[in-house]
């Protein structure tokens, strides 16, 4: 009557590709206040050395608006992969919830059945001690006659 337990997030993420695990450390990583800083450090030491001292991408910095416009074509292909992946683990969990649902009820109409077979016999327990009650007959092992 009872399943054995297992984790379903471990079974999932025993069969992640590397792809999977790489579009996931990055998003992690691309949705971090950790990335922003950095990336805006970056950008100013860019941008100050590029305006004070050794000048290998002027002002306008066309360099780095190609640099950044790269990482963008890159960020949202990886946030693609890492969303399609997220959309993949979210119908696999609802149908291990469908899964587990079912196998509840199942359980619970078991377990209603046998309740009501208790009520049952429950029931002509107390029609036999009332029959014995009013009559005060039993056989010898107890049960009315």
């Amino acid at each position: 009557m009872s399943r054995p337990i297992t984790n379903w997030n471990d079974q999932h993420r025993e069969r992640l590709t590397r792809g999977d695990r790489a579009a996931d450390i990055l998003r992690n990583g691309m949705g971090s206040w950790a990335f922003v800083g950095g990336f805006v450090a970056f950008m100013l030491v860019w941008a100050l050395t590029n305006l004070t001292g050794i000048r290998w991408d002027p002002y306008p910095f066309i360099l780095l608006n190609l640099f950044l416009s790269m990482l963008a074509g890159l960020q949202g292909a990886i946030l693609l992969i890492a969303a399609r992946r997220q959309d993949g683990v979210a119908a696999a969990l609802a149908q291990h919830d469908y899964e587990t649902n079912a196998a509840a009820k199942i359980e619970i109409e078991t377990l209603m059945a046998i309740n009501r077979e208790q009520l049952k016999m429950l029931a002509e327990i107390r029609t036999s001690a009332v029959l014995t009650a009013a009559t005060g007959e039993v056989d010898a092992h107890g049960d009315p006659r």
